[in-house]
């Protein structure tokens, strides 16, 4: 089936974040989760939390293309320290970035409406514990507002810190 991305499917995938308890939804263009290339738009709001992770499998190196609004990609060492970030602006320099596996890192929408494009090896695996990042607070704990907000002032500290590219 052909799928037209378009800015009124974006708009829709804006409208549908906002609405959204989790203030994220995905737009998967892969068939289903056993599917071998996942490929699938994701709106972000700004409030939204992606706990830190990394994908141990060989085969699990993502790739992010910004599509609309501005997304901050946060990397860390194995022991939780922000070691570098990007923020990756539509229309701007910075598009897009390539995530190779075993790297712990999330997201952060730096902007409303903010739309991104995702794609990596399925099938589709949730992350394990040994994947997660033990000294992150999960999705839905008591710290997650003040972690988001960190991540949020790291990314926003891109060329002041120098420890953002």
């Amino acid at each position: 089936m052909i799928t037209l991305i378009d800015r009124s499917l974006m708009s829709d995938l804006e409208v549908a974040a906002r609405q959204s308890p989790r203030r994220r939804v995905h737009r998967n263009f892969h068939p289903d989760n056993d599917y071998p290339a996942h490929r699938l738009l994701i709106a972000m709001e700004p409030e939204s939390y992606v706990p830190p992770h990394r994908h141990l499998s060989p085969t699990k190196d993502e790739t992010l293309l910004i599509l609309r609004g501005s997304l901050g990609v946060v990397f860390f060492d194995t022991l939780g320290k922000p070691e570098r970030s990007f923020v990756l602006q539509a229309g701007g320099e910075r598009l897009g970035v390539d995530i190779p596996h075993g790297v712990y890192h999330t997201v952060v929408a730096l902007a409303p409406g903010t739309v991104f494009f995702e794609a990596k090896a399925g099938p589709y695996v949730p992350v394990s514990a040994e994947e997660r990042a033990s000294w992150a607070p999960q999705e839905g704990e008591a710290g997650v507002p003040a972690y988001l907000a960190g991540l949020n002032e790291y990314c926003g500290g891109i060329g002041n810190t120098g420890l953002s590219d």
